[in-house]
């Protein structure tokens, strides 16, 4: 018989990604490429592939005292929207989006980690306008968990920016918008940021988005592959996983 479904939680049934509660751990990292799930998962130990449905590779496994998941959310903020809400429905608490941005700053080059501390979305988008009935959503990481994933990058000598993401919902339509994003003072653009926050404030999870500069659109500059990101993403997973280590690992 086929599975159409997770297991139910709550009053609520996952029905992208299908694992078992237990499978999920109560700590996050969420990725857009589901190689990064591959990569990331060499930092742990006793992994297991929980979930495979509609291309959202999920993993499972463990650093130190501390169970982790890894999850693939997909492109734009309708696709992570689905996977945040079927997360939280597992009983994830903490979710930390690892993903990659343009910078619109000629200072900020690829290769360059940028903190979110906070995210702007065109009036009515990222889905965000069905789920606050029209008022505006509320922006922010759990400052926190941004302190601590901080903290960990300064002992590990990871240097970074903190800046305002803009959450685009069309990847080839930004040059349209560029100069007054500049104008309002945005580091760099992606689109899953907004949507994240504004739902972990919804739904109660914590959240964070830690972006890697692919590309500077500015200068035009090229397109760093995940490939050539490789160490930066290894870096960056490592100080987030030390956090969740050493101040969540009871979950």
């Amino acid at each position: 018989m086929k599975r159409r479904g997770g297991e139910v939680v709550g009053e609520r049934k996952p029905i992208h990604i299908l694992a078992k509660k237990e499978d999920i751990a109560p700590n996050a990292i969420v990725v857009g490429d589901p190689r990064r799930v591959v990569l990331i998962s060499k930092l742990l130990s006793n992994v297991r592939v929980v979930n495979e449905n509609r291309g959202l590779l999920t993993v499972t496994g463990r650093y130190g005292e501390t169970n982790i998941t890894v999850a693939t959310h997909g492109i734009g903020a309708p696709s992570a929207a689905i996977v945040f809400e079927e997360l939280r429905m597992y009983g994830v608490k903490r979710i930390v989006r690892l993903g990659t941005c343009g910078s619109i700053r000629e200072d900020i080059e690829p290769g360059t980690v940028v903190v979110a501390l906070s995210s702007i979305y065109d009036e009515g988008g990222c889905g965000l306008k069905r789920y606050y009935n029209g008022f505006s959503a509320p922006t922010a990481p759990d400052p926190y968990l941004a302190v601590r994933v901080m903290e960990e990058m300064n002992r590990n000598s990871l240097d970074y920016y903190t800046g305002v993401v803009y959450c685009s919902d069309s990847f080839y339509s930004e040059e349209s918008v560029l100069n007054k994003l500049i104008g309002l003072g945005i580091t760099c653009i992606d689109m899953e940021t907004a949507v994240l926050y504004g739902l972990s404030w919804l739904r109660g999870f914590n959240a964070l988005s830690i972006l890697i500069v692919s590309n500077n659109i500015v200068k035009r500059s090229e397109h760093y592959s995940s490939d050539m990101l490789e160490s930066k993403i290894l870096k960056t997973a490592k100080a987030i996983i030390e956090v969740f280590d050493k101040h969540y690992s009871e979950g």
